[in-house]
C-alpha cells in the first residue's frame, strides 16, 4: 500500500498453507498491478489486472478458483515476460502468511 513504484523485476508473494478462495483489493495502492493466482503445484490458475483504488468501495479481485498463493507484479509484466495461465511459479524461501 501507498507505494508509488515497484522495481521492474520485483513483486510480492502471498503463500498459504491451505487453499484459499478469497479475493484481493487495491485500497490505498497507487500503481496498477497484475496478480497471478497459483495452485499447490505452482500452476497459474488465473491472472488479473488490478487498478489503484483510493476510496471505498474498492473492487475485490477474485480468481474464481481455489489457490495456494498469489504473486503481484507491475501491471503488464506477465504479458511482457510471456507468462500465462498454466505456467508454473516456483517460490523459494518465502515466508507463509496463513
Amino acid at each position: 500500500m501507498h507505494r508509488r513504484s515497484l522495481a521492474p523485476k520485483a513483486g510480492m508473494i502471498f503463500a498459504y498453507d491451505e487453499p484459499q478462495t478469497g479475493g484481493f483489493w487495491m485500497k490505498n495502492t497507487l500503481i496498477p498491478l497484475d496478480i497471478a493466482f497459483y495452485n499447490a503445484r505452482g500452476r497459474i490458475v488465473r491472472i488479473l489486472r488490478m487498478q489503484p483504488c483510493r476510496e471505498d468501495p474498492c473492487p475485490i479481485y477474485f480468481p474464481d478458483a481455489a489457490y495456494r498463493g498469489a504473486l503481484e507484479v507491475n501491471a503488464g509484466s506477465f504479458r511482457r515476460w510471456g507468462i500465462e495461465r498454466g505456467d508454473r511459479i516456483v517460490v523459494r524461501g518465502a515466508t507463509r502468511t496463513g
